[in-house]
């Protein structure tokens, strides 16, 4: 018997877009399948029936044998009846599937066990040379194991149909289950639609809730924008219990309440009483503003940025013979101070590094001029030109000073010193004391670029910045490289406005702590600094003229990329020994947003 097909309204493939649609609008097709056998790859399909139904009225039925081209084990037939000869006559599959694909075209494939006929399709299509088949997806047998868990004892299709009435008893044939599937997909979306599921998304996320309590306070959340910022979960207090940022807050809220299976998540859902939210033009002002919110609130669900990072100076002492010293602010009893890095760590690693190739003292006594002091081992390595013993005098000790002192403009005699120790060291054999000073010199190359890099980002009251992609712009603008506003949205050839333009129409956030006067934190000016290394950025006004050394920039540059490029290297040996293959991350397959 050839495809039966009844008219059905022209539709296009149901969208991500879609998911909000009410499901009394929603148009699902009911498909079942017969089969030679339970494996996708090596059976086939046997009999094709589909139904189907909007706003739970029967708009169309599909009904087809198919030659599966080769024998029916007699076990399929004992259970189904089909045998050789009722599909010695049938088209094949690649006649049928045609009509299969224009009926689901538009609509919410359903099936119960959907994943078993979803598999058959699938193949069938691959083998056909059809596109991908990846519609969305309601399984009637897992959304039966959410919704009637303690009423059934299976959740077979004949037990789900007797139980819940269904009109016509399933027996193994493809056109009578798919309508026993119908009734119960009815049934179950008025068990579904008491607990407050009335889109197809509300169905999808029914069926990953940890619970129907859960499930239920989504309502914190409902009117949650598609739209980038920054959100609280509060207690009934109004005490910040979290603080996070999505590019799409509706979506990201939305996974809360089911589908994150963390226990703190759980406890904290348990003490939250409302959820807030801010649209933010960019993800930028997002990060910054959720930053700046849990160094303020320091809620404690949140386990990063709670404490900000502690920068580091380093110095030279003020002393007849000065040595160099990590500080946490440079004072009166300091002088060239290099710095804020990021905290004792790198400063630690820099003051290495100028040791390493400068003969400034690393001993830690305070010398007096009379250079009547003991020398130390560091005399005998050559390490150190000894000020102690009088070996080096005030004015040769000056110039090591004077180098260390140049370095913060021109960091070229550091790295090549660095470089041509390690040479040395590999040359004698020391390889891992050579490994040692590679790792130093582009942990030195990247905390010095880095320097760089703040340094003109807070040098002006206001710095306006704009970038550009094909179809989008975002402007920031900064005051000492704090972020005071950003804007984003289509490319446009029009003037920006300046951050003093009196009236800004997006509201402040309530929440969100005066800006102080302090310059920003570490954390804050890295991530405008990545906002500024994310593509091509025009400079759009500033207040000073910028300045940058231009000395050392190819060397820390050619550090920098040297370092990535090994690292690539290095991951694809690991990869290469361990067996791993590197695979390309594949579209998320809509059978994972799915209902079962």
């Amino acid at each position: 018997m050839g495809p039966a097909l009844s008219p059905s309204d022209p539709a296009q493939q149901l969208a991500l877009d879609d998911l909000g649609t009410p499901l009394i609008d929603t148009t699902f097709v009911v498909v079942d399948l017969e089969t030679t056998g339970l494996h996708a790859d090596a059976d086939r399909i046997t009999e094709v029936g589909a139904v189907k139904v909007r706003g739970g009225e029967v708009l169309g039925e599909l009904r087809s044998f198919v030659h599966p081209g080769r024998p029916i084990p007699p076990a399929i037939t004992a259970i189904t009846g089909i045998t050789d000869q009722v599909v010695a006559d049938a088209p094949a599959i690649e006649e049928v599937l045609d009509h299969v694909l224009a009926f689901l075209r538009g609509a919410v494939f359903v099936a119960h066990n959907a994943s078993f006929d979803l598999a058959f399709l699938r193949a069938a299509a691959g083998r056909a040379g059809h596109g991908p088949l990846e519609p969305l997806v309601v399984d009637t047998a897992r959304l039966s194991r959410r919704l009637l868990a303690d009423e059934v004892r299976d959740h077979r299709l004949a037990t789900l149909a007797r139980y819940l009435q269904a009109r016509t008893t399933p027996e193994h044939r493809a056109l009578s289950d798919a309508r026993a599937t119908v009734d119960v997909l009815h049934a179950l979306l008025e068990r579904a639609g008491s607990l407050g599921a009335t889109t197809v998304e509300d169905l999808i996320e029914l069926t990953r809730a940890r619970s129907h309590r859960d499930f239920r306070r989504r309502s914190l959340v409902a009117q949650a924008p598609r739209a980038c910022g920054v959100y609280r979960f509060l207690d009934e207090r109004d005490q910040t219990l979290y603080v996070g940022k999505a590019t799409d807050l509706r979506a990201r809220l939305r996974t809360y309440f089911g589908q994150d299976p963390r226990r703190r998540v759980a406890a904290m859902l348990r003490e939250t009483s409302r959820v807030t939210w801010v649209e933010t033009p960019t993800l930028l002002e997002a990060e910054v503003r959720e930053l700046r919110a849990i160094q303020a609130d320091q809620p404690r669900y949140n386990r990063r940025s709670r404490t900000p990072r502690a920068p580091r100076w380093l110095v030279c002492t003020v002393e007849p013979f000065p040595r160099l010293a990590v500080v946490r602010q440079p004072g009166s009893q300091h002088q060239h101070p290099i710095g804020p890095f990021d905290g004792a760590r790198t400063a630690t690693a820099v003051r290495e590094a100028i040791e390493e190739v400068l003969p400034i003292r690393a001993c830690t006594p305070r010398l007096r001029r009379a250079q009547d002091h003991p020398a130390c081992v560091l005399k005998e390595l050559g390490r150190c030109g000894a000020p102690c013993d009088g070996s080096q005098d005030a004015a040769g000790y000056a110039t090591v000073v004077a180098a260390v002192a140049a370095l913060a403009d021109d960091p070229s005699p550091l790295l090549s010193g660095l470089r041509r120790r390690m040479h040395e060291q590999a040359d004698r054999g020391r390889y891992e004391r050579a490994r040692e000073l590679r790792d130093l010199t582009w942990q030195v190359a990247r905390a010095l670029w880095v320097l760089r890099e703040h340094a003109w980002l807070c040098a002006a009251d206001e710095l306006v910045l704009q970038r550009r992609s094909d179809d989008r712009q975002e402007t920031l603008w900064l005051r000492h490289g704090r972020l005071v506003r950003s804007e984003g949205g289509p490319v446009s050839a029009g003037p920006v406005a300046s951050a003093r333009t009196p009236h800004d129409p997006r509201p402040p956030e309530p929440a969100t702590p005066p800006e102080p006067a302090a310059a920003p934190s570490w954390e804050e000016l890295e991530l405008v600094r990545a906002w500024a290394a994310g593509g091509r950025v025009d400079l759009v006004s500033t207040t000073v003229a910028l300045q940058a050394p231009v000395a050392g920039g190819r060397v820390l540059a050619e550090a920098i990329a040297e370092r990535r490029h090994t690292d690539r290297r290095v991951r694809a040996d690991r990869q290469l020994l361990s067996g791993d293959k590197v695979r390309r991350r594949a579209p998320a397959s809509t059978d994972r947003r799915a209902v079962g």
